[in-house]
């Protein structure tokens, strides 16, 4: 981000392409937002870049300010501000609670209390020319180090394999839940109470097979003896004439 207090053509054409390539990196981030939108979830994103990145614009647009004719400056960090705004919105609404608490705090130590602490320190501190280099400085020096802290965790762990842990298929039954259940311990007691529990689960089955065994070997037995001798007949009596 170049200023554009000078009126050198070449001077104001470099402060044009850093606005054009800043402009592009506030947005890179933007098809990771569109899938959290899709999903409906951060993935184990972290907030830490997007927090930090609205605090180096809100201190550019601060410097800015304290400077004269620094137009790009201000709308490029505006710019910068709204999106960055954006992005942590939508990272907070779609958070685990967890990560969204920690995403709240972040936000409010360094966006609301570590800006207030540079407002103060700049103003009873630093004087004139001093306090403008001063805050110059300062989103050079947060934008390097994020830049070499994230090309450092690039070059320790490009190597890394990504291992995908694939859903486990839960069972329908009772009774695979209980051939699932593989209990390894020293204790008796707890492998005494698993074999019950798979006892009792497959007792209460026998007992339906077994009822409804009977009464089809019964309904085969009847069937076979109607065909042997016939159906059966009624009683008659037989008079006999001496």
């Amino acid at each position: 981000m170049t200023s554009s207090s000078a009126h050198s053509p070449l001077v104001i054409a470099f402060g044009i392409l850093g606005n054009v390539v800043s402009f592009v990196v506030f947005l890179a981030p933007v098809p990771t937002f569109w899938r959290v939108y899709k999903k409906k979830s951060t993935e184990g994103f972290q907030s830490v870049p997007y927090v930090f990145a609205l605090f180096s614009a809100m201190i550019w647009i601060y410097y800015a300010f304290l400077k004269s004719d620094e137009f790009l400056l201000i709308t490029i960090n505006a710019f910068g501000c709204i999106i960055e705004t954006i992005y942590i919105s939508m990272y907070i609404t779609y958070a685990p609670k967890q990560a969204r608490v920690f995403a709240l705090r972040l936000l409010l130590l360094v966006n609301f209390g570590g800006f207030c602490l540079i407002l103060l320190l700049s103003h009873f501190l630093a004087q004139g020319p001093v306090r403008v280099q001063v805050l110059g400085w300062c989103p050079n020096i947060l934008g390097f180090t994020f830049g070499v802290a994230q090309m450092i965790l690039y070059a320790i762990y490009r190597n890394k394999k990504t291992v995908l842990v694939e859903d486990q298929k839960l069972p329908e039954h009772k009774g695979d839940v209980v051939k699932q259940i593989q209990i390894l311990s020293t204790t008796p007691e707890v492998e005494i109470q698993v074999q019950a529990a798979a006892v009792s689960s497959h007792a209460n089955t026998d007992n339906e097979n077994c009822e409804q065994n009977k009464d089809q070997y019964v309904h085969a037995q009847t069937c076979n003896t109607e065909k042997i001798i016939g159906p059966s007949m009624p009683s008659q009596m037989v008079t006999c004439e001496v």
